[in-house]
C-alpha cells in the first residue's frame, strides 16, 4: 500500500508540474506533515484542495486523521475526488465543491490550513478562526511567493502580480499586528506562517463557549 501511495503521489507531482497546478513545495509539505505528527493533529480544515495532494499527504499519516477540504474549481475538484479514491482515503477525506466563503460550520478543528486564493487570505483567516480548537493552529502557505514578497525576486511587467504581492504583504502585516493570535514566520518551502491564539485569548474563548 505504501508503494502504491508513493507512486500515486509521484503521479500527482508530475501532473502539478506539467499543468502548473499549485501544490506545496517538498520542504513545505514535509514540514506540514511533521507538524501534524508532532502535535497529534486529528482534525484538519483545508481551504484550497486543488487536486487533493496535500489532503492525501495529511490524511495518510494516521488512520484517525480526518480532513475536510474545500475546492471551488470543478475540474480540480473532480480530479481530487478521483485521486482520493485511488488513495483509498474516502473515509478520511471529505472534499466539498464550493466557494470557501459559503462554508459555514460549528465544527472545531485542530488545524486550519489556508492554501487558496492569496488575495483573500485575511478574509479566510477571519472567517475560519472561529472553527479553530482552543490550542489549535492556523497554517498559511505561500507567504514568500517565489521570493517576490521579500523582494529577492523582482516583479516585472505585471500589475496583477504586483497587486497580489501587496495583498500578501498586507496579510503578513495583519498577522503581525493581530491581538488575538501570535504568528511565527518560517522560511520553509514558499514561506509558512503558524498562528496560535495568545494565552489570554484562549481563556476568553473558553468563557465564550461556556456562556
Amino acid at each position: 500500500m505504501k508503494e502504491e501511495l508513493a507512486k500515486l503521489l509521484q503521479e500527482m507531482e508530475r501532473k502539478a508540474e506539467e499543468e502548473r497546478i499549485p501544490i506545496m513545495q517538498p520542504e513545505g509539505i514535509a514540514f506540514l506533515c511533521s507538524y501534524i505528527e508532532t502535535h497529534h493533529v486529528r482534525s484538519i480544515l483545508e481551504i484550497g484542495a486543488a487536486i487533493g495532494y496535500s489532503a492525501i499527504r495529511m490524511a495518510s499519516l494516521d488512520r484517525e486523521i480526518k480532513v475536510t477540504t474545500i475546492e471551488r474549481d470543478q475540474k480540480r475538484y473532480e480530479e481530487a475526488v478521483a485521486y482520493i479514491a485511488k488513495a483509498g482515503l474516502e473515509k478520511q477525506i471529505q472534499i466539498l465543491e464550493m466557494d470557501a466563503f459559503d462554508f459555514h460550520s460549528e465544527e472545531q478543528f485542530d488545524l486550519i490550513f489556508i492554501d487558496a486564493a492569496k488575495a483573500q487570505y485575511i478574509k479566510f483567516f477571519q472567517q475560519f478562526r472561529h472553527n479553530l480548537q482552543e490550542d489549535g493552529a492556523i497554517i498559511t502557505d505561500n507567504l514568500e511567493f517565489h521570493g517576490m514578497v521579500s523582494g529577492e525576486v523582482e516583479i516585472k511587467h505585471s500589475r496583477n502580480l504586483k497587486r497580489l504581492v501587496r495583498k500578501i504583504r498586507g496579510y503578513i502585516a495583519f498577522l503581525q499586528e493581530n491581538e488575538e493570535f501570535e504568528s511565527e514566520f518560517l522560511k520553509i518551502g514558499d514561506g509558512i506562517a503558524i498562528s496560535r491564539r495568545r494565552k489570554g485569548q484562549k481563556e476568553d474563548l473558553l468563557l465564550e463557549r461556556k456562556q
